[in-house]
């Protein structure tokens, strides 16, 4: 499921940070805010200008956002609070659910005598702040959130079958049990398993998040973060029929989530932008800290965020019915976005536009003897054959034995980043994919990529 990728460093790195136990700048005011849904929310803020909410995630607390708290506080008010059950807040039995801490948020920053925010998120932090800008979309200028999945959220359902997720599931009074006194072990194993470097986060850091873990209800509560998720991804499947309209920063670490942290929130949200740091696992405030500050506050302090507008057309304003006779592959030598790029394909788009982001339809013309190397798409697609008989099969290698032939009539699913290929036969293959954009084409080995030295 999660995928090693590399990309290009988006700037240099500025001054490296310190690898210390992680503290709040000592200059940050701390108080404990009732929510009205039942939690007293332990919250440090700081610094003037512009209000940027912070939301920390599982393993951590409120003490992991140090880098980037002390840098944003120069010219933004920095408010961090700790979840429900995390740190110095309570622990209550309930509430766990992404929805009602969504609430304890808004109780810290209308509490602080605030109301607009830009909100910055990160692994269980990501799932509160979703909730947080759905329920309230008004109240949130610009998101970033970082590496992890949203509950219910495509592809939730092929994560949740990835064994590195065990502790999802791990959970109850036989697991409290089980962690009473060794939480320190317990976390080292999701501190190493999700690194990109086992020596980060560092000794002290580890020592200090293990012990606030292990004060009497700590590990009650922080097990009852996953034993919500049921309850989460309920919540979103509602959330997700109205997607967000706020700028969007997906980041996620190369060695962990990578551009699928993007691809979730296109699921969700109509304006994303997409970045990858480079060298990091899931760790990002530990292990590339200089980067990823930059990163985010390049982002909160751009003037222009906003997605390209896109010209409608009345044509795909809304009904279309088209008979077999109606399709035009207007794009003769042009493949098209979502394609493989192989020259000689024709395509239509039928709704949408797969350059930029909702859903589109897109209608493929194959020729007969066409041969198509392991490559994969970003965003997450369905297809039916029209028409012939396609041969498909995935893998990051062509291999004929692994090709299944589906003939006209046929689905099958090309999930987002995973290497497929096909051919067609003795004749001309015509397929039909629906896809969440913005696509992409990204070839396993580069040098089977047919659009090469040509500008694309």
């Amino acid at each position: 499921m999660i995928r090693h990728f590399l990309v290009i460093a988006l700037f240099a790195i500025s001054p490296a940070f310190s690898h210390a136990q992680p503290s709040l700048p000592s200059s940050f005011q701390a108080k404990t805010i009732h929510s009205p849904a039942g939690a007293d929310i332990f919250v440090r803020w700081g610094g003037k200008g512009s209000v940027v909410l912070l939301i920390h995630g599982y393993a951590e607390n409120s003490d992991s956002w140090a880098p980037l708290a002390g840098d944003l506080m120069k010219d933004h008010t920095v408010v961090v609070p700790d979840l429900r059950g995390i740190g110095k807040s309570s622990k209550p039995e309930g509430g766990y659910d992404k929805k009602t801490q969504a609430k304890d948020m808004r109780a810290v920053v209308t509490g602080l005598g605030y109301d607009k925010t830009f909100v910055v998120a990160h692994d269980i932090g990501n799932m509160v702040a979703y909730a947080y800008a759905a329920t309230y979309p008004d109240k949130v200028e610009r998101l970033v959130v970082m590496d992890a999945p949203i509950p219910g959220v495509e592809p939730w359902k092929e994560i949740l079958q990835n064994p590195g997720v065990w502790h999802f599931n791990f959970h109850g009074p036989d697991a409290e049990r089980l962690v009473a006194g060794r939480e320190r072990i317990y976390f080292d194993r999701i501190w190493n398993d999700f690194t990109g470097d086992l020596s980060k986060p560092d000794e002290a850091t580890r020592n200090f998040f293990a012990a606030t873990y292990a004060q009497p209800g700590g590990m009650r509560a922080g097990f009852a973060q996953f034993a919500a998720f049921s309850q989460d991804a309920k919540d979103n499947e509602v959330f997700e029929r109205v997607k967000l309209t706020m700028p969007v920063l997906a980041v996620g670490g190369e060695k962990s989530f990578g551009p699928l942290q993007a691809v979730i929130m296109r699921h969700v949200a109509t304006n994303v932008q997409e970045a990858v740091v480079t060298g990091s696992g899931h760790w990002l405030m530990e292990e590339r800290p200089a980067y990823t500050v930059t990163l985010i506050r390049n982002f909160l302090d751009s003037p222009q965020v906003a997605a390209p507008a896109v010209a409608s057309t009345a044509a795909d304003l809304g009904e279309k019915r088209l008979t077999p006779a109606e399709y035009q592959f207007p794009q003769h030598g042009n493949p098209g976005t979502g394609s493989s790029g192989v020259g000689g394909i024709d395509t239509v788009v039928l709704k949408g536009d797969p350059d930029n982001a909702g859903v589109y339809t897109i209608m493929l013309r194959v020729p007969a003897h066409t041969k198509i190397a392991a490559h994969s798409h970003r965003d997450d697609r369905v297809a039916t054959v029209i028409s012939g008989t396609w041969h498909i099969g995935y893998g990051e290698k062509f291999d004929e034995a692994k090709l299944k032939a589906l003939p006209s009539g046929s689905f099958y699913t090309e999930p987002p980043s995973v290497a497929h290929f096909a051919e067609t036969g003795d004749e001309a293959v015509v397929v039909q994919i629906t896809g969440f954009g913005p696509s992409s084409t990204d070839y396993v080995d580069p040098t089977q990529d047919p659009r090469r030295g040509k500008g694309e």
